[in-house]
């Protein structure tokens, strides 16, 4: 695991909120100059602690919409199962997120359609392709009340952020 310091954990934190911001603004914001930041980022960048950079689109202003959550149970619990599932939900550009979650229950999937009509032809489109879903629950969601790109850094690293830079600044 890479080790980061506190300069480290600030750069993910400032990009975690403004990820469009130049790297000579972030090394000020972060009270570092400009070749020393690119490295660490560059460092960050090639560890992949960042994977990747993106607008945070609010569709609310874009288009009408829905947004739902989807637990899914399978009846066969069998690897071939689970792998076939997740290669149809890797394809479904109306899936934006899914998770394998544990307790009782095998998915969680975050599906955004056009309206409830459409979402529900989605799920009978999966129904239809036979992969052993014995079971979903819908969750429609009637108002975000709170949503952040930015993980809580401060708490997931207390206690992991190294001491000691080397040579160069950077752990």
């Amino acid at each position: 695991m890479l080790k980061l310091d506190k300069r480290d954990l600030e750069i993910l934190n400032v990009l975690a909120r403004e990820g469009r911001i130049s790297k000579a603004d972030l090394a000020k914001r972060i009270n570092l100059s400009p070749s020393p930041c690119w490295k660490r980022l560059e460092r960050l960048e090639k560890a992949g602690v960042i994977q990747g950079y993106s607008a945070d689109i609010s569709l609310r202003n874009l288009a009408p919409h829905v947004t739902v959550f989807v637990t899914i149970e399978l009846e066969h619990h069998r690897a071939e199962y689970f792998q076939k599932f997740e290669r149809v939900i890797r394809d479904c550009d109306e899936v934006v997120s899914c998770w394998a979650i544990g307790g009782g229950l095998d998915y969680l999937l975050q599906i955004v359609a056009r309206d409830i009509d459409t979402y529900q032809r989605f799920i009978d489109g999966l129904l239809d392709r036979e992969l052993s879903v014995v079971r979903y629950f819908t969750y429609v969601v009637t108002k975000p009340v709170k949503q952040s790109a930015a993980p809580p850094l401060e708490n997931l690293m207390a206690g992991f952020l190294g001491t000691e830079p080397d040579e160069d600044g950077m752990d």
